[in-house]
């Protein structure tokens, strides 16, 4: 395993965690009254859109994951309206376990759809990123041993990392603390935000420790 690939990733990872910082600071100045916790809507759009773009062009430059077969402008085409669908199916999806595990089903509609929307962007936008609009690859790289790159083991550590973060966000929520943080979808998507930061910065410390032991095989 090449020492530069991992210092790619690394560098990549604290991009995407120096751009979810940036949401949280950089809107204040030209948003009078503009917080996370105070305009928290405003800022899982934010969130969501930044972050969805630096992947998008992490990827583009980067290229994590070359394909071997040059493509066609119209497979090109395909591709991308594929990733698109894949993605709003993720947010339907997400919206809907968000419900069953217990928010609101008429009320706070709109959180918690922006909410699945942050969730998407933390875990599918990334496999997207990654592994294309290919479910194989997908169910492959969440089985046991099943990541062929560096790129693949970060991606199955930031999308655990973003989904438990939001799970352990949710126990406070029915605590009688009065707090404002406490607000539906508040201490979720900030525990996913927290869990995907963590995620990142965890990723390629975890891979350098290991990458003696780690052999990446291709299928």
């Amino acid at each position: 395993m090449k020492e530069a690939e991992i210092r790619r990733l690394l560098a990549a990872n604290l991009l995407c965690v120096f751009s979810v910082i940036l949401t949280a600071v950089v809107p204040a100045f030209f948003w009078d009254g503009f917080t996370v916790l105070g305009t928290h809507l405003a800022w899982l759009c934010v969130c969501s859109v930044c972050v969805s773009t630096l992947n998008v062009i992490l990827h583009l430059v980067l290229k994590p994951n070359p394909s071997p077969k040059r493509s066609s402008f119209a497979q090109k085409i395909s591709r991308f309206l594929k990733c698109c669908i894949y993605f709003f199916m993720s947010c339907i999806l997400f919206h809907a376990i968000i419900v069953l595990y217990g928010a609101p089903l008429i009320e706070s509609v709109t959180e918690t759809f922006l909410f699945a929307v942050l969730l998407s962007t933390f875990t599918t936008l990334q496999c997207l990123c990654v592994l294309g609009p290919n479910i194989q690859a997908w169910i492959r790289v969440f089985s046991k041993n099943g990541a062929m790159s560096i790129w693949e083991s970060s991606l199955q550590i930031t999308t655990m990392c973003s989904i438990l973060g939001a799970w352990f966000g949710a126990f406070p929520i029915p605590l009688d603390w009065d707090r404002p943080w406490q607000v539906w979808p508040i201490s979720c998507s900030l525990g996913a935000t927290f869990g995907y930061v963590a995620g990142l910065i965890i990723a390629p410390l975890w891979i350098h420790w290991n990458r003696k032991q780690l052999t990446y095989k291709s299928r």
